[in-house]
């Protein structure tokens, strides 16, 4: 058979899974660092991939930088925060059509509920988002969009974002490669579980306050 022919009948992977690998391969790259940077900023603010899969790599391959990579990862994912910030204060009505068509699970129902939230707890609903896997983005932008004091804003983005990052880093530093190997063998199975706690994350959005 050809190769042309067996790539053919190879199976076509999904998008989020090219663009994990995508994410994925600047580990094998001297723009390591820098990659990490720019997706931890860009996933604060548009990005659909969290930049968790390139700190896994880059700390296997370099366990005692794991911890410098958290902070850049930090650091860069605070700095985004405050793009998406920017974006809902000075943007929203000129671009929010594009984040409700493009960016995955940023709709008009979701952003409203948030909106909500924030009249009674937007300190919390930031800190909350930075540090699980409700989409960061939604509430960066949204922080801009109901003018979030921009003081709390920051120590909410600060303190989670940095404790998400380090907490990763500590795993990587203790157990390395085996975390490696489970996310490649169960891509799929985890892909759903993150699923399933976005969804949840939304419906105790919804239910619980």
């Amino acid at each position: 058979m050809e190769q042309n022919e067996i790539q053919a009948a190879a199976p076509k992977k999904g998008l989020v899974r090219r663009l994990y690998d995508w994410v994925l391969h600047w580990a094998d790259t001297p723009y390591g660092t820098p990659a990490l940077g720019a997706l931890a900023f860009a996933e604060s603010s548009f990005f659909p991939v969290p930049p968790d899969v390139l700190l896994i790599a880059l700390g296997i391959g370099r366990p005692k930088r794991s911890f410098f990579y958290a902070l850049v990862c930090s650091c860069a994912s605070i700095v985004g925060g405050l793009l998406g910030y920017a974006i809902g204060a000075l943007l929203w009505g000129a671009v929010s059509e594009f984040f409700f068509r493009w960016i995955p699970g940023f709709t008009p129902e979701v952003f409203g509920r948030v909106q909500a939230l924030y009249l009674q707890y937007g300190f919390w609903i930031v800190f909350a988002a930075g540090f699980t896997p409700i989409p960061y983005k939604v509430f960066t932008i949204c922080s801009g969009v109901m003018s979030l004091n921009l003081p709390l804003f920051l120590l909410a983005s600060s303190v989670s974002r940095s404790a998400r990052f380090f907490i990763v880093s500590a795993l990587i530093f203790f157990f390395g490669e085996p975390i490696k190997r489970i996310i490649d063998k169960y891509f799929n199975l985890l892909s759903v579980v993150f699923v399933v706690l976005l969804v949840g994350g939304f419906a105790l959005v919804k239910f619980a306050f």
